[in-house]
């Protein structure tokens, strides 16, 4: 339905694009086509409404246009915008049964407390459910909506954090957030299953083997055996299992350092910028392209972004607040004396100012927490305003560069 909804809206002249006339559309289309009828109509009016959502995001700048999905490289899901269908009720301390349209009664696992029975009411009720589905198997994700207090404002102290790869999360304050997992193997290069053990690596190395054996025997354009998906399958939930590890990681590291400090800063970063191929082109080839590649795979693991996401909207969740400074220079500066000294960033791992009279020595991701606090103090915090972020500081305050 999303493909053939991308394609009417790209046939449709753009002077008769509105969510209004492609409802009447579909209206229209459950009546004459037999598979539009079978699927709900309410899940087909979510999947209009997150089309159409789509492209706001898109003409706001927050998104790339829409485009067609396919069935391999888009996650499955099925919306359920009606929270009165579910008729959701708890079975056992661990199990609870929810009502599908057009599947039945099926049981999930209770992890979270829900809103049901006596404890629901217009101010705390479930307004829906969405279906997922990934390598591990089917998922139900609730809407609740609840009406909660105005949290009270976090008196907390300031902290700087610095996002790294040898280093996680490296606080200004020295409290280093290290999930314990080193991102390089003994040969120096990255590990992209850290976050798998000894037994898990080894079963994931057999089955990229068999794999790679079954596909030598595929002829091109051959729709891939039974087997060989089978092992891709395998494949998939292993890395699915590591992913679930470190977003649980994240999410216990991002809760502590919202309840811990009342105001976190960090950098503005540009990953996508970050993690582009050193390649170049035929005329211009690039430069040590195997280690930017094992870089940029570290950078994407790590997962920089969906870090600042969750501690954006938990520090709010409690009392506190999150800035961004600019970026540029916040490794390479001394915390110290201020001056940005050739030489100083030996290493990943190492600063030493070469400053003759500063010499101040440390942890480089250390360093650049320190640079990124004091970017804050000083006044150059970005603050978002039309879509772009724009530099304001104080009267009389120059920049840390100047120092």
């Amino acid at each position: 339905m999303w493909n053939q909804l991308h394609d009417l809206w790209t046939m449709t002249p753009k002077c008769q694009r509105s969510l209004s006339r492609m409802d009447q559309t579909l209206r229209q289309a459950r009546k004459e086509i037999d598979w539009y009828a079978v699927l709900p109509a309410q899940a087909a009016q979510a999947v209009l409404k997150t089309y159409f959502q789509a492209w706001k995001n898109c003409w706001d700048g927050r998104a790339d246009a829409p485009t067609f999905k396919a069935r391999i490289r888009t996650v499955m899901s099925v919306d359920i915008p009606q929270g009165r269908d579910l008729q959701i009720k708890r079975v056992h301390r661990r199990w609870g049964m929810a009502n599908i349209p057009k599947v039945g009664r099926v049981r999930f696992r209770w992890t979270r407390d829900l809103p049901v029975g006596k404890a629901a009411n217009k101010e705390n009720r479930i307004t829906g459910a969405r279906l997922v589905k990934d390598a591990l198997g089917w998922h139900i994700a609730f809407r609740v909506q609840s009406l909660e207090p105005r949290p009270a404002p976090h008196g907390g102290g300031e902290v700087g954090i610095d996002a790294g790869v040898n280093l996680p999360l490296a606080l200004s304050d020295g409290n280093h957030q290290n999930h314990g997992r080193p991102p390089r193997l003994p040969d120096g290069t990255a590990d992209r299953d850290k976050w798998l053990n000894p037994d898990e690596k080894a079963k994931l190395l057999r089955l990229e083997q068999r794999a790679a054996h079954r596909t030598s025997f595929r002829r091109p354009k051959e729709r891939s055996s039974n087997r060989l998906q089978k092992t891709y399958d395998q494949i998939k939930q292993l890395r699915a299992r590591a992913t679930r590890r470190a977003v649980d990681w994240q999410h216990q590291t991002t809760t502590n350092l919202a309840r811990t400090y009342g105001t976190v800063v960090v950098e503005q970063l540009t990953i996508t910028n970050m993690v582009k191929s050193a390649r170049g082109t035929i005329e211009e080839p690039g430069k040590n392209v195997a280690q930017k590649s094992g870089l940029n795979r570290s950078i994407n693991q790590e997962a920089w972004g969906r870090t600042v996401t969750m501690l954006t909207y938990k520090t709010a969740r409690h009392g506190g607040t999150l800035h961004k400074v600019p970026a540029p220079n916040t490794s390479l500066r001394c915390s110290a004396c201020g001056f940005i000294t050739p030489g100083s960033r030996e290493s990943q791992a190492v600063f030493v100012c070469k400053n003759p009279d500063c010499g101040w020595e440390g942890n480089a991701d250390h360093n650049a927490a320190r640079n990124v606090l004091h970017l804050y103090r000083t006044g150059l915090a970005l603050v978002p305003a039309a879509g772009r972020a724009v530099v304001r500081r104080p009267r009389g305050v120059k920049p840390a560069a100047a120092r």
